[in-house]
C-alpha cells in the first residue's frame, strides 16, 4: 500500500487518520450521551477526563490531516460521478473538517472558562486554559458544543450513507478506495436491463 495518496485512491495515512478520526469521534460521541447521567463518583471525573483528552486528540489528528492533505492532494472524483454529487461531497468534507476542529476548540473552551480544575491530557500533561473563569462563556460554549455534536453526527450519517449509496446502488469504487487494497472491491458494474 502506497503512503500518499493517487489520482485514484487514499493513502495508507489519508486511510489511517480517517478511521482513526472516526472512530475516536463515534467513541467521543458515546461517552459524551452518557457522561451526564453518570453519578458524581471519580469514575465520573475519570469519564470526563478521558472525553476532553480524546477530544484534543481528534483536534491534533484533524489538524495531521489536514496537513496530510494539503502536502498528499486528493484523488480524482470516481469516473461517472456527477459534477453536482462531487461539489455536495466538497462542501459536506469542508463542513465536516470545520465542525472536527470546532467541536474539541469548543469544549476545550467550555473547560477552561467553566473554571474547572485543570486539565491533564490522559494524566499525562496539564493543558492550558484558553480563558479565566466566566460563567457566561462556559454556558454558551456548553450549548455551542452541543449543538455542533449534533450537526456533525447528521453530517457523519449522511457521508457514510453516500459511501454506502456509492457501493451498493452506483456501484463504485468511492468507499473502496478509503479502505485497504483488498478488503473489498469495488463492486461490479450493474447489468444493462
Amino acid at each position: 500500500m502506497t503512503l500518499k495518496n493517487s489520482a485514484d485512491r487514499w493513502g495508507g495515512i489519508s486511510q489511517l487518520l480517517h478511521w482513526s478520526i472516526a472512530v475516536l469521534i463515534l467513541s467521543i460521541g458515546a461517552i459524551g450521551l452518557v457522561m451526564g447521567e453518570l453519578p458524581r463518583s471519580p469514575k465520573f471525573f475519570w469519564v470526563y477526563t478521558v472525553h476532553k483528552s480524546l477530544g484534543l486528540t481528534v483536534l491534533a489528528l484533524v489538524l495531521a490531516r489536514i496537513g496530510w492533505r494539503l502536502y498528499a492532494g486528493a484523488p480524482q472524483p470516481v469516473a461517472g460521478t456527477p459534477r453536482w454529487q462531487s461539489k455536495l461531497a466538497s462542501l459536506t468534507h469542508g463542513a465536516i473538517y470545520m465542525l472536527i476542529l470546532a467541536m474539541p476548540l469548543s469544549g476545550w473552551l467550555y473547560d477552561s472558562a467553566s473554571g474547572l480544575r485543570p486539565l491533564r491530557w490522559f494524566g499525562l500533561a496539564e493543558v492550558p486554559k484558553l480563558s479565566r473563569p466566566n460563567e457566561g462563556l462556559a454556558g454558551a460554549m456548553h450549548e455551542t458544543h452541543e449543538l455542533l455534536f449534533w450537526v456533525l453526527l447528521a453530517l457523519v450519517i449522511g457521508h457514510a450513507g453516500a459511501a454506502l449509496y456509492h457501493h451498493f446502488v452506483q456501484r463504485d469504487a468511492t468507499l473502496a478506495r478509503m479502505l485497504p487494497r483488498r478488503w473489498i472491491d469495488a463492486p461490479p458494474p450493474k447489468e444493462s436491463e
